[in-house]
């Protein structure tokens, strides 16, 4: 496994629970042992957590594994024929079977001294800087700058949030919704600012295209990611926004990816997806694990996908794909209280819930929905009937 992350460790712990016995090694090119990431926006940032906490699994846990552990050393290159990975300290790592799970990394902007949160360093980094009075700018309006200008602001920083688009996130879970999440910074006295575009990083704040000065004293990048693929180039893998693969995850001949990295086929949604989700993550390399392990009984990575987001006293859970889709509508709640279920359709079928303000439950069916690929007029017209009586 290369990439020390959530999708690694589960590839790896799955092949033990499924009685594999032989080595394994885990590369990864941070020092730490492997950690979660979602709380690094949110409780790490907020110093409600200490990083000791962040840790998947407890050392006992880690050793019981039986891991041949390469931490704190990139992977470089990989040789398909020779069945090698080479690694920045001149080793080189035979394999009868691999799974990429490397993961991405923060898009940047011009200039220097700009903070991206990825990594717990980079967290930690940024929380040292905030406190009452700093000056923030955030580019990037989307679920991780969302996230960080809103646990900025309850610390008592000025914060101002950049976005290029007219409505942030419309582009994921429409227009309507998009607006609801953002009216929750503005109302906080965030200084929101769509339809901007940055140029450059500057050591007073940023430039924006038009010449403006933003003035900021901390500046935070949450603009994308890059999928950590550069170091397969000529390697003979498909490479495109991501480590290509089929239905099963599996990229070539005993070589399988997971996680952030993996741009595979959904034959749930008849579509290439790439998906950013802790969650997605660990179900996947579990199902590159089973699959690369039992090739003759492999069996396609189908999921409907979940994420979720905190932001100030909002709690946003979505399942299904949501991008792409062609309707919205509110089912359940209200959008103007912030309290509601949103479902989405995609052609003819549904493919998307998001619920803001409401018990799990209350999304739960939809999840359903999407995984028996429900028909868009007939579930929506259920889900309405059921909740209004």
């Amino acid at each position: 496994m290369v990439g020390a992350s959530a999708a690694g460790l589960a590839a790896a712990e799955t092949l033990r629970r499924e009685g594999y016995d032989g080595t394994l090694t885990l590369v990864g090119d941070e020092p730490q042992a492997p950690y979660d990431r979602p709380p690094l926006s949110k409780q790490v940032l907020a110093a409600e957590w200490q990083p000791e906490r962040l840790a998947l699994r407890p050392p006992a846990d880690l050793a019981a594994l039986d891991l041949d552990l390469r931490l704190g050393v990139a992977a470089t290159g990989l040789q398909l024929a020779e069945h090698t990975v080479q690694l920045a300290d001149g080793t080189e790592v035979p394999y009868d079977g691999l799974i990429v799970a490397t993961g991405v990394r923060p898009r940047r902007l011009p200039g220097e001294g700009a903070h991206v949160l990825r990594t717990l360093d980079d967290a930690l980094m940024l929380r040292d800087r905030l406190g009452p009075g700093l000056r923030l700018v955030v580019v990037g309006a989307g679920f991780l700058g969302a996230e960080a200008a809103a646990v900025a602001w309850r610390l008592g920083a000025k914060v101002t949030l950049l976005e290029p688009a007219p409505v942030p996130l419309a582009h994921a879970v429409g227009a309507e919704v998009g607006a609801l999440l953002t009216r929750a910074h503005v109302e906080r006295g965030v200084d929101l600012r769509c339809g901007v575009t940055v140029s450059e990083v500057t050591e007073d704040g940023v430039r924006l295209a038009d010449g403006e000065l933003v003035e900021g004293d901390e500046v935070l990048v949450a603009v994308g990611s890059q999928p950590n693929t550069e170091w397969l180039e000529g390697s003979g893998l498909a490479v495109g926004d991501g480590v290509v693969c089929d239905e099963y995850c599996e990229a070539a001949r005993n070589v399988y990816a997971a996680g952030d990295v993996a741009r595979w086929h959904n034959p749930l949604f008849g579509t290439s997806m790439r998906i950013e989700h802790r969650t997605n993550a660990a179900e996947q390399g579990m199902a590159a694990a089973r699959n690369l392990l039992r090739p003759d009984a492999r069996k396609p990575f189908a999921p409907v996908p979940y994420f979720w987001s905190d932001q100030y006293d909002m709690k946003v859970q979505a399942y299904g794909y949501l991008r792409g889709h062609d309707e919205v509508a509110v089912v359940d709640g209200d959008l103007a209280e912030g309290r509601f279920v949103a479902a989405y359709r995609t052609g003819e079928r549904v493919s998307g819930a998001l619920a803001v303000g409401m018990p799990p439950k209350a999304i739960r069916l939809w999840r359903q929905a999407i995984a028996a690929r429900a028909a868009w007029g007939q579930a929506v017209l259920t889900e309405v009937t059921a909740t209004r009586g």
